[in-house]
Order: structure tokens, then sequence, then C-alpha cells
């Protein structure tokens, strides 16, 4: 019978072979989810037997994962915010840029606004967790998408999360949105069309709808600007997450606009990444004169 070690050596290994980055790491994760353990548990256990039939279900797994399915739908679950979310082939797996995004928001956001909307929310990753964070605060948050199936997603998920007072409605962009937000954030589709075959395997996994932003990516996003106008509060936020290469291009259509304090935030990794800008402020009253 193979030991714990013997198994992840072995595994990683077959996961190196067939191109998949982090290797080890990777099949520390499928392993720890087959022994229903945390993954640093591990470490303690490398001279532990593996069963037989531990080791069963851990072969299908292992053999997918060198196909090229992401980790994370293997896992099932993916952890972003400090919440744990469902994540599958209905919409894009959450990524760190997007969670530090999120974080921006709340260590910047005070009071928490209001009224919230999240464009194209996909597993809900950004919407549900703005929504259990500021949950004290009593903002309505609002999540919305084109696809039903990446909507089933996200209503699994705020389930799971306890947070049925979140609005999900099925809206391409804001067309059947009403009334005024005081924030709204999206991670639109925003990779060009001629660059998705290039992408890798497993984000080509990802929902197409959510991927492809056309020609030079940003067709929702120049759909989404004057939408987005039309429904922010005088002062109202918006927050986008762009290519890495779009941050440019989208500062000016939000200037065309008469959006202000535009501002161009970098990831973790140091890409200018995240777009925020402010709607116009009501124009203050003329002066009364005196007689």
């Amino acid at each position: 019978m193979k030991t714990l070690l013997e198994t992840l050596t072995a595994g990683a290994a077959y996961l190196g072979k067939h191109g998949v980055p982090e290797a080890r790491l990777n099949m520390e994760h499928l392993l720890a989810h087959v022994l229903e353990c945390r993954r640093l548990d591990l470490y303690l256990r490398f001279n532990d037997p593996v069963s037989d039939a531990d080791l069963e279900a851990l072969r299908p797994l292992t053999r997918r994962r060198a196909e090229g399915t992401p980790l994370q739908h293997l896992l099932g679950t993916v952890e972003f915010a400090g919440l744990e979310l469902v994540s599958d082939h209905r919409a894009l797996i959450p990524r760190p840029e997007t969670e530090h995004l999120v974080q921006h928001l709340l260590e910047t956001s005070s009071p928490p606004p209001a009224e919230v909307l999240d464009v194209g929310c996909g597993s809900g990753c950004i919407g549900l967790s703005l929504a259990h964070h500021w949950k004290e605060a009593g903002s309505r948050v609002t999540l919305v998408d084109v696809s039903e199936e990446a909507l089933d997603l996200t209503r699994l998920n705020a389930s799971r999360l306890g947070l049925d007072a979140v609005r999900i409605v099925r809206s391409d962009l804001l067309d059947r949105i009403d009334g005024s937000f005081d924030l709204i954030v999206s991670n639109p589709p925003y990779i060009p069309s001629g660059e998705i075959p290039s992408l890798s395997r497993e984000v080509r996994q990802d929902p197409h709808l959510a991927l492809d932003g056309g020609a030079d990516g940003l067709d929702l996003v120049r759909r989404l600007l004057p939408e987005a106008m039309q429904h922010l509060k005088p002062s109202g936020k918006l927050a986008l997450e762009l290519g890495h290469d779009q941050a440019d291009a989208v500062q000016a259509l939000a200037q065309a606009l008469d959006f202000r304090d535009i501002e161009v935030l970098p990831d973790w990794a140091g890409v200018r990444r995240f777009v925020l800008a402010t709607a116009p402020a009501p124009s203050p009253l003329p002066p009364t004169s005196i007689n």
C-alpha cells in the first residue's frame, strides 16, 4: 500500500509531465480533497498509508486535471475574500485580481454604499462578497448577468452564504435594471476575440460569453459606461476590472462621458488593472438675489 508521500510524489510527477503548472501544489489540493483534510495536514501524515478506496477516488481527479480541467472545478469550491464559493463550468472562476478589487472597495468605502449593483456577476463573487461584508450596514446589493446558468450559480452561492436578501436579475448589462445606485462594479468580458484561442486550456474552459470582449476586448465596456452613468446617483462610484493593457483606453472613454475623479489602480502584480470613476455631483443652485 502506497504512503501519502509516495502518492503525492507520483501524482505531482504525472501532472508535471502533462504540463500542469504548480503540479505539486495541485496534487496536494486533490489529495487533501479526497482525504477530507486541510492541505497543510498532509505534511503531518506523509508516512500514512493511502487506502485503495481513496486511490480509486483520486485517480480520475488526477487524470482530469492532467487533461486541463481547472482545479477549482475538481474541488468544487474556491476561497474568495474570506468566503467559500461554489465554482464550476457555469461561470468564470473567481481570480485573485478580482479579489483585490473587492478588498479595495471594502477598505475605501466609508460609509458602505446603500445601493450596490454587480454587472456580469458570474459566480456572484463580487456582489456576494460586498453583501456579506456590508450586511450589518444594510447595503442592498443587486446582481445581474445575461447568462441564466451563471445566475443559477449565483443563487446557489447566495443561499450557501445566507444572503437571501440580495436581488438577482437576468439582464443584458443594465437593460432590465431600474433605479439608481451608489456603486456599480463590474468585471466584464474583456479578452479580445482573437486572443481567446491562445489562452491556457484551463481558462478556455470558462464560458466563452464570460471571456469574449470583441475585437479589442472593450465592446461590453463601451456599452456599460453610458448605461452606468444613467444609473448612478450623483457622485456615485463606478469600479471596473480590465485587461492588462486597457486602462488608458477606458479612462479616455470615461472622461468623454464626463465621469470625474478617474483613477487607475494596479493589481497585486503591479498591472494597471482597475479603473474607478465618479459620476458628476448635482449642479449647485444659482444664488438667490436679495432685493
